[in-house]
């Protein structure tokens, strides 16, 4: 009998919904703490490739390579969350450079960003639910006039 919830998505629809978006969020340590931030990815093979610049991200994933990212959609119907977790590692070598250049990961901010990393995915996991309609959350508070904001 599987433990499962019928929500939970399978690796190959965890990888569909990772191919379908460009935007993400990569949790790193900094100084003993997570951190998260936005970034653009895409996918390559069974790992993700972010493009980012010198600073904060970089030197957090040189620090502690261990990493979790995140994206997540809803429309009016469904909504869905993808983890991934895994070590992030930059790409140096010529060969590799040469060809994740290649890949579309085009920075959504202006400035230097030179340093091409890969995840490679060890855990994916995902879940898929139905969206409930607003109304059932409705309660006799819900109308009740709130102050002004100060």
């Amino acid at each position: 009998m599987s433990t499962e919830s019928p929500w939970t998505l399978d690796a190959k629809d965890c990888w569909e919904h990772l191919r379908s978006t460009t935007v993400g969020r990569l949790a790193v340590i900094v100084d003993d703490a997570p951190e998260i931030f936005p970034v653009n990815f895409t996918v390559e093979h069974s790992a993700l490739v972010i493009r980012t610049g010198d600073g904060t991200k970089i030197d957090a994933l040189r620090s502690h390579p261990r990493v979790a990212f995140e994206i997540d959609g809803v429309d009016e119907e469904t909504a869905f969350s993808v983890v991934v977790k895994g070590d992030a590692k930059e790409i140096t070598a010529p060969d590799d450079l040469r060809s994740t250049v290649s890949l579309d990961v085009s920075p959504l901010q202006p400035g230097t960003k030179n340093h091409f990393v890969r995840i490679l995915a060890e855990e994916v996991t995902g879940r898929s639910f139905p969206v409930t309609d607003p109304t059932t959350w409705k309660s006799a508070l819900s109308d009740v006039a709130r102050a002004q904001h100060e």
